[in-house]
């Protein structure tokens, strides 16, 4: 076992605000990955001349290798330390994003993004087991909305940014910028994030293998299934064979984490706090909604309208300042009040601003308009990730600090690569039901423009598609409302009477 770090007097650890700051420069860097090639995915379809499933992929493998090793992550933080793992992935990520804007082929560029995903896998769960440890119950929630400020803003951000170094750089430029990015976001981390007192623990391969096994089949089936429409891949396997190979593995691995009485990957013990498993209810549904919103509005913009990347993701900015704006001062407020309540009212907003979005997408909607749904959906944003992050946290002990935030973080996750596999499907098979023949690549011969006797159709499957995304708010809403109301209680890491039980500082 690891002995537990010992930081004297005056350490970081005795000032968490430059702590969370350092981590959540490389937090903003590893979610913007998650949605900026969303707005590059025209120009990499073009680039490398593939399709559109293919190039899915891009975003699909990130997801996916982001997803499957959380639930150990978060171990390897109680382990060796949440500074130690943090940094390391982040040296795997910025080295990986190198990689990615050298490729010269989808192939390469998707295993590119697998290697960068597993990087974020690293470090996403660190983030959150440090605010859970130094940051005490009455500022929490404080530090939960700079939290979910930066979650928000850089999944509404990363097409914006994307847009811009597209037209500027090429699309390479949107895995370039992480570079220097990332070494900065290491010194700082280097310097300024405490070293915490670390855990012994036992890894469970067998239960990563199913889970990643399990995963892997059913994204794959379900992103895949309109290549071979649904049917035959080879031989005897099907689509919906290999999706439901894939869900009896998964099946297998929580019946395998059940009967793992030494220390299982998904402690099963977690959720029998009603909050914390609906809260992860909640977060797989907004990161499958978050997922599934940018790309039919990149296609619409960029291929429908015909507009330049810059321009496209500049039709998303309200989102992303409306958000940024709001974030904080709900967090501060999630502390005052039942979080319950603000993850309701922003869930259901959002869920409002993309059915409003949807119904508006058309061939002549003025530019203006649009805008106006975009600046509503940040405002529902806003009121999502603080008040779900801390319900799910409240009532965990100090002990599960890694595991909670990796379980959390994967469901997120999860939600994410489902959201990608599911709206390329569903994309397609909206196009092929309004334009036989016709796909999202299908303006490259025009440059950029559709036959104008396409374009009404074109809008109509893209604004279809974005119905993915408005039931995923609507049913986490739902989720949201069946919320216990919270009970009084001392949260992760933080003692009863502190002026008689001193917490040491390498854990405040």
């Amino acid at each position: 076992m690891t002995p537990p770090a010992r930081p004297q007097a005056g350490s970081t650890a005795s000032r968490p605000w430059p702590a969370l700051w350092a981590l959540v420069i490389g937090f903003f860097m590893i979610l913007v990955d998650t949605t900026i090639v969303s707005i590059a995915n025209p120009a990499i379809l073009a680039d490398l001349d593939t399709d559109l499933t293919s190039v899915i992929w891009v975003t699909s493998a990130y997801l996916l290798a982001y997803a499957v090793p959380l639930l150990i992550t978060g171990r390897l933080g109680d382990r060796f330390g949440p500074k130690r793992v943090y940094l390391v992935g982040l040296v795997v990520f910025t080295l990986a994003s190198l990689w990615c804007g050298l490729s010269g082929d989808i192939a390469m560029l998707v295993a590119a993004r697998a290697v960068q995903g597993l990087g974020a896998s690293l470090m996403t769960p660190q983030t959150m087991a440090v605010i859970t440890r130094v940051f005490p119950p009455s500022r929490r929630g404080a530090a939960m909305g700079l939290w979910g400020s930066v979650a928000g803003v850089a999944t509404l951000v990363g097409p914006i940014l994307g847009g811009v170094l597209v037209d500027a750089a090429g699309w390479q430029w949107v895995f370039f910028v992480n570079v220097p990015v990332g070494v900065v976001a290491f010194v700082l981390a280097w310097r300024l994030v405490p070293d915490l007192a670390t855990q012994a623990h036992r890894f469970d391969w067998l239960g990563v293998v199913l889970s990643a096994v399990g995963m892997f089949l059913v994204v794959f089936g379900i992103q895949e299934g309109p290549t071979y429409d649904w049917g035959v891949i080879a031989g005897p396997i099907t689509v919906w064979a290999l999706i439901a190979a894939g869900v009896v593995v998964l099946a297998g691995f929580v019946v395998w984490q059940a009967f793992n009485r030494v220390e299982p990957l998904l402690p099963l013990g977690l959720f029998r706090d009603r909050n914390f498993a609906l809260s992860n209810v909640a977060i797989s549904l907004v990161g499958l909604a978050l997922t599934a919103m940018p790309l039919p509005l990149a296609y619409y913009f960029q291929v429908a309208r015909g507009l330049t990347p810059t321009q496209a993701a500049l039709m998303l900015a309200p989102m992303a300042v409306v958000s940024g704006v709001l974030s904080p001062i709900v967090g501060r407020f999630s502390d005052r009040v039942d979080p319950k309540w603000v993850a309701l009212a922003g869930l259901s907003t959002a869920a409002a601003a993309l059915a409003w979005y949807s119904a508006w997408l058309g061939p002549d909607v003025a530019y203006a308009a649009l805008l106006l749904p975009s600046a509503l959906l940040g405002v529902g944003i806003s009121g999502v990730f603080a008040p779900l992050a801390s319900t799910a946290t409240r009532n965990l002990p100090r002990e599960s600090a890694g595991a909670g935030s990796g379980v959390y973080t994967m469901t997120r996750q999860v939600g994410s690569v489902l959201g990608s596999a599911a709206i390329a499907a569903l994309m397609g098979s909206t196009l092929a039901a309004r334009l036989p023949g016709v796909d999202a690549g299908a303006a490259r011969a025009t440059d950029g423009a559709l036959p104008p006797e396409a374009v009404a159709g074109y809008s109509a499957a893209m604004a279809q598609s974005l119905w993915l995304a408005v039931g995923a708010f609507a049913l986490c809403a739902v989720v949201a409302l069946c919320f216990a109301e919270p009970r009084v209680t001392v949260g992760w890491g933080e003692p009863p009477a502190p002026a008689a039980v001193p917490t040491p500082i390498a854990e405040r």
